[in-house]
């Protein structure tokens, strides 16, 4: 893609822990309520994944990334919030590209979206998902066509 934005704004961040902890005695529901917990707690990112744990009991792998100084407040949801007996983490290094936010006019309406760019060059590039949702339930179309609209509507998105 072509290099249309100067470089200067991507970073690498040292100051980021990531955390985990198994779980296998927790219902489902809780699990949302502890990820919106998290997130508005300032955890960059909540996930979960399907795991096998001992005597082949299925449970749940729940990771987070933050920031050092959200650390002991992350720590204090997990053990409050959850049936965990113990939380691992350990410091990351996040590199994180230069972003920049715009906004793409459709048929259907205005989509704000997010590109990033390393070394000046255009390199990712996503529409907002709640402007796409809210457009495809109003216009009662596929989400996969308004995203498609977003990328044909951005002139200055180069296409390969």
């Amino acid at each position: 893609m072509e290099n249309i934005h100067p470089p200067s704004h991507e970073h690498v961040d040292d100051q980021m822990y990531k955390l985990e902890v198994n779980l296998d005695d927790i219902p489902g529901e809780w699990l949302g309520y502890v990820m919106d917990l998290l997130l508005n707690s300032g955890a960059n990112d909540v996930y979960y994944t399907p795991i096998f744990m001992k005597k082949n009991r299925p449970g749940t792998l729940l990771q987070l990334l933050c920031a050092i100084d959200k650390l002991e407040a992350m720590k204090d949801i997990l053990f409050r919030e959850t049936t965990t007996l113990g939380i691992r983490y350990y410091p990351l290094t996040v590199h994180r590209l230069e972003r920049a936010y715009e906004q793409v006019e459709t048929q259907w309406g205005t989509i704000n979206v997010k590109k990033g760019f390393h070394n000046g060059q255009l390199v990712q590039w996503a529409p907002e998902y709640e402007d796409c949702r809210a457009i495809a339930a109003s216009f009662h179309i596929p989400l996969k066509e308004v995203y498609a609209a977003a990328r044909r509507h951005d002139s200055r998105l180069e296409l390969k």
